[in-house]
């Protein structure tokens, strides 16, 4: 008879993101089932042999007792289900699944930290944020968090005293490299002037009010370069300063260019990366963009840092610090024999570290690990 692993995540477009190569070869041993909040994601799975979906509404923000009303379903399921092992990622998903399973009993309760909020939030919503963290790491059996930086948050605050490995450079999702290749679809740069592509939400902690005023200060002096913001506004949660907004309204180099289902084409037609964030777990932009060629500019922050090093693939300037983001994208339109050995660089990097064979290969074989 088959062990039972069952994998979850809060919204179900991240289950396949997350755990999709995971599933295909833990469907070979295991029967396998997929829990998220319901949407196209977790329906994607529903065709696949060996695999069955469930759906548990989730929220992603706090809501009391929509959460309670989750922890009750998901605490049915495992009852129902009596798994060998299970696997959360992502902050809700992870607090829901993890008490749950720990109530039922299931033996290998596993949870990945792919990113912390409490780092950069104060008063009470920081307290709160990490109670919840502290309670997902007492109800796990096992911690992965996703990066030394992670790691070094979780065990220096004291959120937990187990245990904590991180697998493989610490991404968790790797990269397709066949998909995410500057040589494909015939790519080439077909434009004057230096452009910077930045690629994420377009909010006040990815550094979009410095970006804004560093890059105001660059257009007085290189009047031909360009900024491209690939991803939407998130103002009801975490809203740009007005002048900010109102700048990128106005364009005058700069591009809102709004979600795209394919952003290889932007990695394509531009010659850097910046990303100026406050905080991330593993930024997979950053991943993405180098596996396109881009040398990058990000912050020093966790997972940035571990991805880009300094001088080799690309630049680290400190966070929220306007006047090192200035210096750093002046310096690579002004100096282009600085620029191209990181580009060059950037693909080779990405490869040797995060291709997404080797990273399923890694959790697959702590999966062992844990099981014996």
């Amino acid at each position: 008879m088959k062990k039972k692993y069952i994998c979850a995540t809060t919204v179900s477009v991240s289950i396949a993101d997350l755990f999709g190569r995971v599933i295909d070869e833990m469907s070979k041993t295991h029967e396998v089932v997929a829990i998220s909040a319901p949407g196209e994601g977790l329906d994607s799975l529903k065709g696949k042999e060996s695999v069955r979906t469930i759906a548990v509404p989730m929220e992603r923000r706090i809501s009391i007792f929509k959460d309670l009303r989750s922890l009750w379903q998901m605490w049915h399921v495992m009852r129902r289900e009596r798994p060998d092992m299970v696997h959360s990622m992502t902050p809700k998903a992870g607090l829901i699944c993890m008490l749950a399973s720990f109530l039922a009993r299931v033996p290998v309760r596993i949870h990945t930290f792919t990113g912390l909020v409490w780092p950069t939030s104060t008063g009470l919503k920081r307290r709160i944020l990490m109670f919840t963290d502290w309670l997902i790491c007492s109800c796990a059996t096992h911690i992965i968090p996703e990066g030394e930086g992670v790691k070094s948050d979780l065990l220096g605050h004291k959120i937990t005293k187990k245990p904590l490995k991180v697998l493989g450079y610490g991404n968790v999702k790797g990269i397709d490299l066949d998909y995410f290749n500057p040589e494909g679809k015939g790519y080439q740069k077909s434009h004057d002037g230096f452009i910077f592509v930045f690629v994420g939400r377009v909010v006040r902690d990815k550094g979009i009010n410095e970006l804004i005023s560093a890059f105001d200060r660059i257009r007085q002096e290189h009047p031909d370069t360009k900024l491209w913001l690939v991803g939407r506004y998130e103002n009801e949660l975490d809203p740009l300063l007005p002048e900010t907004s109102r700048r990128i309204e106005q364009g005058d180099g700069i591009e809102m260019l709004g979600m795209q289902s394919d952003v290889r084409p932007f990695y394509a037609q531009a010659d850097a990366l910046v990303f100026p964030s406050y905080r991330e777990g593993f930024p997979n932009v950053v991943i993405e963009a180098g596996a396109m060629g881009l040398p990058s500019i990000v912050t020093d922050i966790n997972g940035s840092r571990e991805i880009i090093i300094d001088g080799e693939n690309g630049v680290i300037i400190p966070p929220q610090d306007e006047e090192a983001l200035y210096n750093a994208m002046k310096n690579f339109i002004e100096h282009p024999e600085v620029i191209a050995p990181m580009a060059a660089n950037a693909r080779q990097l990405i490869a040797s570290r995060f291709e997404k064979g080797f990273v399923r290969d890694c959790i697959l074989a702590f999966y062992r690990e844990v099981s014996q």
